[in-house]
C-alpha cells in the first residue's frame, strides 16, 4: 500500500522598502508533528478546533524540524518581534472553505496578505504559523515553520507581505 496523504504548504513573500518590492520568492514549508497531530484530533477524534491562526517571523540562524512545538518555538527559532504591529498577525482565509484541497490567505481580489511593518534592523530568517497571538508566545499549537531559502535584511520601515496557502493532496 504506497498511496499517501501529503499536507504541505507555501509562503510567498514580498519584501518591500521606499513602496518597492525589492524581493519576492515561494518556499515550501514544514508542518511539524504538533500540526499533524492536531488536524488528525480535531478531524476524526472530535478535538476542539482553534479557528484563528497566526503567522510569526523569526530572526535566528534556525532550520525548523518536525518535532518542534508551539512551546519551543519561540526559543529555538528566535522569534522577532521587532515590527509595528501589537501581535503576530492573524491569517485570514481568502475563501469560506476549501473545495480543492486548498485554503490560504490569498492572492488577487479579496487577498488578506499577513503584513508585517519592521521597525529595526532585523535578519529575518522565515517565519511560523501558530494559533497563539501573542508575540513571544509559549502557548497554543504550532501547525508550520518555514527556513527562507536565504535570510532577508530588513530595516525600520521596511514590510514583509506574507501569503500563506496550505494543501492537502492523496497520491
Amino acid at each position: 500500500m504506497n498511496d499517501l496523504t501529503r499536507v504541505g504548504g507555501v509562503f510567498e513573500v514580498e519584501h518591500i522598502r521606499d513602496g518597492k518590492v525589492i524581493s519576492k520568492f515561494d518556499a515550501h514549508n514544514l508542518v511539524t508533528n504538533e500540526g499533524l497531530n492536531h488536524m488528525l484530533n480535531v478531524t476524526l477524534h472530535g478535538a476542539a478546533q482553534l479557528t484563528t491562526w497566526y503567522i510569526a517571523p523569526f530572526e535566528g540562524n534556525y532550520t525548523p524540524v518536525a518535532a518542534l512545538t508551539a512551546a519551543t518555538v519561540t526559543a529555538a527559532s528566535t522569534e522577532s518581534t521587532a515590527y509595528d504591529e501589537a501581535t503576530r498577525v492573524e491569517w485570514e482565509e481568502l475563501t469560506a472553505g476549501s473545495t480543492a484541497q486548498t485554503i490560504t490567505n490569498g492572492s488577487g481580489a479579496g487577498a488578506v496578505k499577513a503584513i508585517f511593518t519592521m521597525n529595526a534592523t532585523k535578519t529575518v530568517y522565515g517565519v511560523f504559523f501558530v494559533s497563539a497571538s501573542a508575540k513571544s508566545a509559549t502557548t497554543g499549537t504550532l501547525f508550520s515553520a518555514l527556513r527562507f531559502p536565504a535570510a532577508v535584511a530588513v530595516v525600520a520601515t521596511d514590510v514583509l507581505n506574507i501569503t500563506y496557502t496550505i494543501q492537502a493532496v492523496s497520491s
